[in-house]
Formats: C-alpha cells, structure tokens, sequence
C-alpha cells in the first residue's frame, strides 16, 4: 500500500486563496517584475496552500491554476544557474534550494490530493491516473533540478518516485494517457497529454545518461526529447535478448538506485527491465536522417544545429544502448592523492617554477578514485576549494612525481556531503609551460606575449605535438615565437583548432 509522509492540515493556515475561484482572482494580481520576490511569495502561498485544510477536488483543480505560472517562474528562475562552476556560492545555492523546494511543495499538494483518493473521496474516484501523474512529474522535476544544476540528489527521491510508479502498476493507471499543457513532447499541437509511465521512464534514461557530463542546455534539449520518445520504451517484469541488439536496462522498485545494466543484477519480483531496442532503433535513424541531410526540426529534434544532434543522439545511443560504462578504457579503482590547479595563468606560474601559492593561487588536494591511461575521477578533499566546471584546463602532479600533466574536466558535480567530484581526460603528450609572441598582431595583453603549454608528441597514442593556448586566441596560419624556459626559441605556424574549452584552445602546429 502506498504511504504518504504528510504533515497533517493545521485550521490555523491562512494562504491568500482557499479555493480555485480565489487563486484565479490571486494570480490576476501577481506581479512578476521582481523573479526573486515572485519565486518566494509563490513558495510561501503554496506551502500554505498545503497547510490549508478543504476537500480534495477543490485543492486539485487550486494547484491546475498554479502550474502554469510556477512553470513560468522557475524556468525563468533557474536562468540565474545556467553555466555556473561548481560549488555553487553562497546565493546561487539559496536558488537552487528554493527552486527544489517549490516543486517538492507542488508535489506535496498533489500528494495531499491523492491522499484523499486513497481514503475513498468519491469526487477523485475518477482522477487517480492524473493524481498519480502530477505527482511523478514533480518528484521527477526535483531530480532533474539537481541534474542539471550538478548537485547530487538524496537517494529518497528514488524510493519516492519507484513506490510511486509500483502504485499506479497496482492500480493499473500506469499508461492511461493525461492531458497536460506543459509537457514538453505532446502527442499533438492541440492537445498535449503525458502518463505516468513516460514520466517515469524519462526520469530513469535521464539520470542513466551521464548527466554530469552535460550542459543545463543539453539536459532540457534530453527532457523535451525524452517527453516524445518515453512512449516507444516499455517497463516489462520480465525480459528476452537476441545477440547483436541493445541489452535490457533494468531497475529495482525496492530500491534506492536507478537504472543498471541487465547483467549485473538478479532477478526478484520488485525488478522491473527497460526494452531498448526500439529507443535504439529510433536514435539510429535519426542519426542516419540528420546525416543524410534531413534537418532537426523536420525529424522533431528542434531548431538545433545538425552536427551537435548528431553528436548528442551518438553519445546517448552509447549510453543507453552500448552500455558505456563497459568500454575498453573503463576505470580501475584506486585510492590516491594528487596535487591540483587549476586556471592557465596559475597553471603556468606553476609549472615554470613561479609558485604563485602564496598570491591566491594554492595547489588543492584531491582524492583519485578511479583511473585509466586516458583520465580519472577526483574528489576534493580541501575544505577551500576554488569553482570547476566542466571543459575547464587543469595541471596534475601525483606524489612522487617531478612534473605536472595536463588535462581537462570532462564533468563537475557535488556529493551529498558536499564535495567536489570531477572528471578529468589527460591531455596527450609531456606538458611544458613556454611563452608565446605573435609575429603577426599585437597581443592582447600587456609585453606583447602571452604563457601557453607546448604538449611533446605521443607516439604511442600516435598524436603529433601541439599548443594550448588562450581561448578566442588562435587563428589559422597565424606565426609565433615559441619561447622555452631554457631560452631555446622557435618559430611555429599555427595550424588548425584541436580542442576548445571554457579557457584554453589545443592547436595544430607546424616549425617554420
């Protein structure tokens, strides 16, 4: 049987509107010239609103006249977070935080609705799917808030959304399909509808997708897809597989965790298997469409640039379908410290033997977790740490080693326990810090140069030579002194960009 841990009605609550007329005559006067006040006063009222004893239709049809405009306000709300290294700083967590906490509220609301359901309130006998749906699509909002503000959400989400979804599986609601006007893949123009079974399945491909690993972008561009393509994925309690197509994911409704790879579990009757060969079948042909020249929009992906769908729909094919959990350069676990920093011009002072640690720019501790040849997991284990994201250039040093490596984070997120986690691809080649002179224009900073690394060529990884250099420097053909740290000189041509990331670019080069 379903539990709802609910705080009980108090006849003491006193919202600014106590039935549905009242919150339509409310919202006629609400003023959102001021997001943060509006976020915060709709966070109050709601939270109220819950505490508000009434009958359970009336507070149904209160929240349907709150959900547009919460909708409109946390997106907008959420803005503020867009591109933010991690940790968060101390105002942009309060956002984060309240943006969780009004869709936990919502939820609340819907919950208290079903509540009633459960207790026979003859008015909902017919609304239990709908119910059912509202509340999975904002246990689902939480988790996807922490997903893509990089912060890792309590396993107690999981619990909530799986005995949720195991529910309406008992009641049989599971794809009985919703009318809702905010979902982001309707069925049609006119008339949007979801279920409680897409929902659930968007929330598990989600979260099995590497979420850390994408930008805020590419994780609202991954929930309006997955709004249309849940339908083609079924949750079946029990599983068949032919060589050659994609493995079943699979799940645990007693659970804490999301999804995992079929092979990895046993089987009991809380489990429950994802198909993915259809979602497979689907991702695969589009691919083929974008590259044979149709556009994003006509295949329903949206107003997007072809070549990064392209790419996008590859790598979620590869982590949906090609289990990329199990390639060739998967992890070994390790446990070891390195020495870390990070932002070029403190990289640089460090490398070339001009220690800036005493100037604000210290070398952190971090924890290795996991490694391979071609990067690793970290976890800070400073208490002040600086701001990461992801695409971001860092310099290594592990104990016992002279020299530092360079790389770059792959991903950046923050454990429950609120340290920083990242990952970090090794850039190839020996790093050595040098100083570059355009021969061509004035450089953009004061002495007319500019620190750069020179990565030595790696053979065994067959990757020629190359230079980082500052973002939005480079410039093909463009001709620089290459000045050593031993005084050696040389002349290079530039070639072409490599890699670009939030503050360097990799190039090509050529000695002239």
């Amino acid at each position: 049987m379903l539990t709802l841990p609910l705080e009980p009605t108090d006849d003491r609550a006193d919202p600014q509107f106590k039935d549905a007329a009242g919150c339509s005559e409310w919202l006629k006067q609400f003023q959102l010239t001021n997001l943060q006040l509006a976020h915060s006063t709709l966070l109050t009222q709601v939270h109220e609103f819950n505490r508000y004893p009434m009958r359970g239709l009336e507070r149904l049809n209160t929240l349907e006249r709150l959900r547009e405009i919460i909708d409109h306000v946390q997106s907008d709300y959420a803005k503020k977070l867009i591109a933010k290294p991690l940790p968060l700083n101390e105002s942009e967590l309060r956002i984060f935080v309240a943006i969780v906490q009004l869709w936990q509220t919502m939820l609340s609301g819907y919950q208290r609705c079903l509540q009633a359901y459960l207790a026979g309130d003859s008015q909902l006998a017919q609304h239990g799917a709908l119910l059912c749906q509202r509340c999975l699509l904002y246990s689902g909002q939480a988790i996807f808030e922490h997903l893509r503000t990089g912060y890792e959400f309590d396993e107690k989400l999981w619990q909530q959304l799986h005995k949720l979804y195991a529910f309406t599986e008992q009641r049989g609601l599971q794809r009985e399909e919703i009318p809702d006007s905010l979902n982001n893949g309707p069925l049609s123009a006119s008339q949007p509808h979801s279920s409680c079974h897409r929902i659930y399945v968007k929330t598990l491909l989600a979260c099995y997708a590497h979420p850390a690993e994408l930008t805020r972008m590419q994780l609202q561009l991954l929930d309006n897809w997955l709004a249309q393509w849940s339908s083609t994925v079924f949750v079946e309690h029990s599983y068949t597989t032919s060589k050659g197509d994609a493995q079943p994911l699979a799940l645990d409704l007693d659970s804490a965790n999301g999804l995992r790879p079929v092979k990895l579990v046993t089987h009991s009757n809380s489990m429950r298997y994802l198909a993915m060969v259809p979602l497979s079948k689907l991702l695969r042909v589009k691919t083929i469409l974008l590259q044979q020249g149709k556009t994003p929009l006509q295949l329903e992906l949206g107003d997007h640039n072809r070549d990064d769908c392209i790419e996008f729909l590859t790598f979620l094919h590869q982590c949906w379908c090609e289990n990329r959990n199990s390639r060739s350069d998967q992890r070994n676990p390790v446990s070891k410290h390195v020495q870390l920093c990070y932002k070029p011009e403190n990289i640089h002072a460090q490398m070339s033997g001009n220690d800036r640690g005493e100037m604000g720019f210290p070398v952190e501790t971090w924890l290795v977790q996991n490694e391979s040849i071609l990067g690793a997991q970290l976890t800070c284990e400073d208490t002040a740490v600086g701001r990461l994201s992801p695409n971001q250039l860092v310099a290594l040093r592990f104990d016992h080693a002279e020299a530092f490596m360079l790389g770059t984070t792959t991903w950046a997120n923050v454990t429950r326990t609120g340290q920083l986690r990242i990952g970090v691809r090794y850039l190839p080649g020996v790093a050595r810090a040098v100083v570059l002179r355009a021969t061509d224009a004035v450089m953009p900073i004061a002495g007319n140069t500019i620190p750069a690394f020179l990565l030595q060529a790696a053979p065994a990884l067959k990757t020629p030579a190359s230079l980082i250099i500052p973002r939005d420097w480079f410039k093909p053909g463009r001709v620089v002194d290459i000045q050593h740290q031993n005084g050696e000189k040389q002349n290079a041509k530039m070639g072409f960009s490599v890699e670009r990331g939030v503050d360097y670019e990799r190039v090509s080069f050529t000695l002239v």
